[in-house]
């Protein structure tokens, strides 16, 4: 009987994704702009949203990629396109920033001074496109992005809208919606790679909480399509509008003396593959 019983689990999951691809279009009458104001109502309402100028995520990283378990790290967002990403590995920080315009990569250096180097311009292609506060579908005409409904979908069992995101650049990506929950549980975008080769990245969000009336996820996961190994980003702790200055978003200075980077406070950029990412 132990056997079997995969292949039951399996065969109802096939049913389930099979019988809800099928569904008769009455029983699918959502427009895009319902299943839209329904997610911004889930995750605590466009208000509430628009109100928010900054966020800071603290957690800690488990990943196959990483060079020891359980890795901390601090994210820093804040509007409109400003991240930094802070990451704390065998008594070294890694840090990533960007300040809407030029981003900075530092990292420790055999030589003992901390190694700079800018984004590529790929890499400022792709932190310009990140919606790193509220999404992309929060207010996304007025961004310029479009939405359209692409399909449907199971996720984790859960039936759910596949939404085709258009951004202005002409970039597309995938959000995907529970059709229960209206939370966006998951989306996929491209990114870069350490070949330089652009690459399809999925992330997927657990473990909704409440933080200040918003509906947030406290368990990330990312990954490259196609590869088994998975990032995890859990979540330990969540500041709305904290107090950052816009100093450390920025180029930091570098200490004359074995010093390390000048930095104001910890921070980060958008959740996702973090290690595959590091150069």
């Amino acid at each position: 009987m132990k056997r079997i019983r995969p292949w039951l689990l399996a065969g109802c999951a096939s049913a389930l994704a099979v019988a809800w691809m099928q569904m008769p279009a009455a029983e699918q009458t959502l427009t895009v702009d319902e299943i839209v104001a329904r997610n911004a109502a889930a995750r605590g309402g466009d208000d509430a949203w628009r109100k928010v100028q900054a966020m800071m995520w603290a957690g800690h990283i488990d990943s196959a990629n990483a060079p020891t378990p359980s890795v901390p790290f601090v994210l820093a967002l804040k509007r409109p396109s400003s991240t930094r990403f802070e990451m704390t590995a065998m008594n070294q920080r890694v840090l990533r920033m960007f300040d809407g315009k030029e981003g900075w990569k530092i990292r420790p250096s055999s030589g003992g001074m901390p190694d700079v180097q800018a984004y590529s311009p790929a890499e400022v292609r792709y932190a310009s496109e990140e919606q790193v506060i509220d999404g992309p579908l929060l207010d996304h005409a007025a961004k310029g992005i479009a939405v359209s409904l692409d399909g449907n979908d199971v996720i984790d069992d859960r039936k759910a809208y596949r939404l085709l995101v258009t951004l202005p650049s002409g970039a597309h990506r995938h959000v995907w919606v529970d059709a229960q929950s209206f939370l966006d549980v998951k989306y996929d975008r491209e990114a870069p790679s350490l070949t330089g080769k652009p690459v399809t990245v999925e992330v997927s969000y657990r473990d909704f909480r409440d933080v200040d009336g918003l509906k947030l996820p406290y368990t990330i996961e990312s990954g490259v399509v196609g590869m088994p190994k998975k990032d995890k980003l859990v979540i330990d702790r969540v500041s709305i509008n904290p107090p950052f200055n816009d100093g450390m978003f920025v180029k930091p200075a570098i200490a004359g003396r074995r010093g390390s980077v000048t930095v104001g406070v910890e921070g980060a950029p958008p959740p996702r593959s973090a290690f595959r990412q590091m150069p």
